[in-house]
């Protein structure tokens, strides 16, 4: 079987390349990749190669194939998986294969299996241990989101409280006040919609950002009216100064804050917010492995300052999450704000700080320029393709939907 993939053989070194798959191996699945969001981690990735933790040392003599936030369909299986899955099921795999005691990543680590790939065999230890994941989803790209997602409530549940006991007590404070700092990037917007719709709830969310147009697309797609009706204060704010932030909490300071941004002065700020017992959780992975910032040690022991910080997710929170979108009770989509092809998937991964906008979901199939969403009104003057899909996404709010994935993938 052949495959197309975008591998990686070292820094700033990706090709997209057509080669051939071993046979698959009894215990063995292969996958057709269908689509795979853009990871600001495979942006790092490529920039560092086999500097990278998760990239192997020989990665200029065994590329790997990189992507790891994918949805897929299963096209053969193996005789050992007959009874458990079935040709046409949509799947996920966690990218982080813990059990494996190491740095052991799709995305970073294999050569046959990878998001940015028509077809990828599953491994038989990623099946093993529960790592291949059914989704029942009538979209694929709602998979592809699945793993930003839990790495967004893993960060959640890493905050922790000792309150009056002195144990530890994990996750944001249930009814406290939250901040999120620099947090209407794609991630940061799928963090509100966990802040307000999750499990645990707090009673005030302060969102903020430099950028007014983010700011804005934010407060259109979580309106503050609808939050206060479930019981939550949200409020938008465009500052970055310290006194106008803890003024939301008449001065008392905030239990969680978030900072999406790994900027120095954003951390030192999210330092100055924290009200006693409060956790600040360092959310955005620096490329720099000397980056710092002052914190204030002396709250750290008396006013009980806590920091934490965490990279990828779990089993558990992957399956939270497949169950919040079930139950409806968030919708990852707001995090898409760009569709591509796997032509445009190098590109777009080298230049994906300098692209506006949310996350760019590529679908490996297809042939296309990366286009905004936006822009598909504009577009369609001049191709019917895009008039129909902009269509599509106006009925849905504006966000990218499962009728507009369908035509997509029919008609490009």
């Amino acid at each position: 079987m052949k495959t197309k993939a975008v591998r990686l053989y070292g820094e700033n070194d990706l090709r997209l390349e057509e080669f051939e798959l071993p046979a698959l191996k009894n215990g063995e699945i292969l996958i057709k990749v269908v689509s795979d969001s853009v990871c600001m981690s495979t942006y790092k990735t490529q920039k560092q190669g086999a500097k990278h933790l998760r990239v192997p040392d020989n990665v200029a003599e065994n590329p790997v194939i990189v992507g790891h936030e994918f949805c897929a369909e299963i096209v053969e299986v193996s005789d050992k998986w007959k009874d458990d899955y079935k040709v046409g099921e949509k799947v996920i795999i966690p990218p982080v294969l813990s059990y494996l005691g190491g740095m052991q990543t799709i995305g970073y680590t294999f050569g046959e299996i990878g998001g940015v790939s028509t077809y990828s065999i599953v491994y038989e230890h990623i099946i093993d241990n529960g790592y291949l994941i059914k989704l029942e989803s009538d979209a694929f790209f709602s998979g592809s989101l699945i793993e930003p997602a839990s790495c967004v409530l893993r960060g959640y549940k890493a905050n922790y409280h000792l309150d009056g006991d002195f144990a530890p007590h994990t996750n944001i404070k249930e009814g406290g006040k939250t901040v999120i700092l620099a947090g209407c990037g794609p991630m940061g917007l799928e963090a509100i919609d966990i802040a307000l719709h999750g499990d645990v709830k707090p009673a005030l969310v302060v969102v903020t950002d430099l950028d007014q147009a983010r700011l804005d697309r934010a407060a259109d797609l979580f309106k503050p009216s609808v939050a206060a009706k479930d019981g939550i204060k949200l409020v938008f704010a465009n500052t970055s100064d310290k006194d106008e932030l803890l003024a939301y909490t008449d001065g008392t300071g905030y239990d969680d804050v978030f900072v999406y941004a790994p900027v120095p002065a954003v951390v030192e700020l999210g330092d100055a917010l924290l009200a006693f017992d409060g956790c600040l959780n360092f959310f955005a992975g620096p490329l720099d492995k000397n980056f710092s910032a002052n914190f204030n040690f002396y709250n750290v022991h008396y006013q009980q300052h806590h920091i934490a910080g965490t990279s990828g997710s779990n089993l558990e929170d992957i399956h939270d999450i497949v169950r919040m979108i079930g139950e409806k009770k968030i919708n990852p989509a707001v995090m898409i704000t760009h569709i591509g092809g796997i032509n445009v998937a190098i590109d777009t991964t080298v230049n994906l700080p300098t692209i506006p906008g949310g996350k760019k979901l590529i679908y490996t199939h297809i042939d296309m320029p990366l286009t905004a969403i936006d822009d598909f009104e504009k577009l369609g003057e001049t191709d019917e393709r895009y008039k129909v899909m902009a269509e599509m996404v106006k009925k849905a709010g504006g966000l990218w939907c499962a009728e507009a994935e369908k035509y997509l993938l029919e008609n490009f």
